[in-house]
């Protein structure tokens, strides 16, 4: 073999395991996430309701939803439910109430 081939498989194995991501990264990055939405959440006793969904890198978010209740008193302690996105490269989160929006259409 020649001396340039073997360089660049060694090359390509040494990029491809730095590019690799740990799994102890990407559960800093989850809770990273989960702290930032819930301080961006209105509700009170705010729980993540399921797993984030990660969209591509080239979009840059993720999202997640929050339940909790309402604590204002009009709202009489009613349960809901946040939209919030959290872009990755700022870490910053977003919330929007989620509580009207369907999953199945009305017939």
């Amino acid at each position: 073999m020649k001396a340039s081939t073997v360089l660049l498989i060694a090359l390509a194995a040494i990029t491809t395991h730095a590019n690799a991501s740990t799994s102890e990264a990407w559960n800093a990055m989850d809770k990273a996430m989960i702290d930032s939405c819930l301080k961006a959440s209105q509700l009170k006793n705010t729980k993540p309701a399921g797993s984030p969904a990660m969209f591509d890198d080239s979009v840059g978010y993720s999202a997640l939803l929050l339940k909790g209740r309402y604590p204002q008193p009009h709202m009489k302690n009613l349960a809901g439910t946040e939209l919030c996105l959290y872009q990755r490269q700022s870490k910053k989160a977003t919330v929007t109430e989620w509580d009207k929006v369907m999953t199945v259409p009305k017939k």
